[in-house]
């Protein structure tokens, strides 16, 4: 029987004893098994891997009909199967069994795959799909977890987020459980902040190489251009990274024409800029002018759309980018 993951629920998981749960999307499956299966049934938990059971094909049988006074409720959980369980696990099911779940965890199954045509068919079994992530079903689960923690946390901000996870649930888990930590003490995150807590640890800060850029300092942009591994995701950062800081600038230097005090204006400005930024603007605003701002900015919108349509050779596009603004004058 096909049913979909948010179906599944503690009358089902009673009235049947055998699930696949079949896809690439590993972080839902395992928040399905470890929320729903495991939460709604038992204390008596064994993990195999399908390896095991095809190299001693009586162990399965062993654990589900040797039951003692104190063991008389299991739950199996069989991972990362394939084709070949099916020659074993297929007269277990044809057999009654009572108090145990078996749990079947596997990849991506073909529709001609004998092992998910089995659970398809089959009165006895339940066959759940589960499907990759995408960019929105992401956002809205990070909105729900920062919403839930009262985190106050813009829609660009949440963005920027899912696209360092890679599409990957586990990795957007574990970059929002980064910002709540931080977050303990403090409930506005700004973007900067969250491009320091979300950059890849072997890398030298995106925020370090776009501010060493925008000083012009060529030998320090060199340098962590020659260190860093970029990816695509990487890229786009950058970019956003850039048109961050040349927002801000643009609006620092609209407030020194009313203003005449640079420490002035850094003080009362908002978002707060921590202190330890404050010589690197003064030395950027040295160099940018509004106009200047306004001019990469609109370089780097469609720098932005010719990667997206082009991710093969967008490591050398914005560093192509980057080169040229370090050796250009900005008048």
């Amino acid at each position: 029987m096909i049913i979909k993951y948010y179906d599944l629920n503690k009358k089902l998981i009673l009235k049947n004893n055998f699930f696949l749960l079949y896809g690439n999307n590993t972080g839902q499956k395992k928040e399905i098994i470890e929320n729903v299966l495991v939460a709604n049934f038992t204390k008596n938990i064994t993990y195999y891997e399908e390896s095991e059971i095809i190299k001693n094909p009586i162990l399965l049988e062993e654990k589900i009909f040797n039951k003692s006074f104190f063991d008389n409720e299991k739950l199996i959980i069989i991972n990362r199967a394939s084709e070949k369980i099916l020659k074993i696990l297929e007269p277990v099911v044809k057999k009654e069994i009572n108090d145990i779940k078996i749990v079947i965890t596997a990849g991506i199954l073909e529709k001609k795959s004998k092992l998910r045509n089995f659970f398809e068919k089959s009165k006895e079994t339940i066959i759940i799909p589960f499907y990759e992530d995408n960019h929105q079903t992401l956002f809205q689960i990070a909105e729900k977890k920062f919403a839930e923690s009262k985190i106050n946390i813009s829609k660009e901000n949440i963005n920027l987020i899912v696209s360092r996870s890679n599409n990957d649930r586990i990795n957007l888990k574990n970059e929002i459980q980064k910002i709540k930590s931080y977050s303990l003490s403090k409930k506005n995150i700004t973007f900067d902040e969250i491009i320091k807590l979300t950059n890849l640890a072997e890398n030298y800060s995106i925020s370090q190489l776009v501010d060493n850029c925008l000083i012009k300092n060529k030998k320090k942009t060199i340098n962590i251009l020659n260190e860093n591994n970029q990816t695509a995701d990487d890229n786009i950062l950058i970019l956003k990274t850039f048109l961050y800081k040349l927002k801000r600038l643009k609006k620092i230097q609209s407030s020194l024409s009313t203003n005449n005090s640079i420490d002035g204006v850094l003080s009362t400005f908002r978002p707060p800029i921590f202190w330890k930024e404050k010589d690197l603007i003064k030395q950027q605003l040295k160099y940018w002018s509004i106009r200047s701002i306004e001019k990469l900015v609109y370089s780097i919108n469609n720098l932005e759309l010719l990667i997206k349509k082009n991710p093969n050779i967008s490591v050398r596009l914005v560093n192509n980018f980057i080169l040229e603004n370090l050796e250009t004058s900005n008048n």
